[in-house]
């Protein structure tokens, strides 16, 4: 799991804001322009993705948002369909409520 996507995405969890794949990208030398860098990022990130949800905690790329929409990628609903946390097809209720749900946790908790 890449440690300094994982920190970044915790510190924007704890200070409860989003932070953009255009902004992350540069960290992991990835550039959103190309297809290939947006699948490796999409890679990273369902990695930690998983990592949180076998550790009993939200999705915590929940955060990762695009700029335009300020919507997370497609890549985000289909493992959480995956993971069976998103049931139906309202993707903005659920984007919504599991960004509430990291939040929660990662300001209201003393998890780490």
């Amino acid at each position: 799991m890449n440690q300094d996507v994982y920190r970044v995405l915790l510190d924007t969890a704890k200070s409860g804001r989003t932070v953009t794949y255009g902004e992350i990208a540069p960290m992991v030398r990835l550039d959103m322009a190309l297809a290939d860098d947006r699948n490796q990022m999409a890679d990273i990130l369902r990695e930690i993705a998983i990592h949180e949800h076998q550790a009993g905690r939200p999705l915590l790329t929940a955060v990762v948002v695009h700029a335009q929409d300020q919507q997370p990628g497609k890549g985000f609903f289909t493992l959480a369909k995956d993971l069976s946390l998103m049931h139906g097809s309202d993707q903005t209720t659920y984007f919504a409520m599991e960004l509430g749900r990291v939040f929660d946790h990662w300001q209201n908790s003393v998890a780490s």
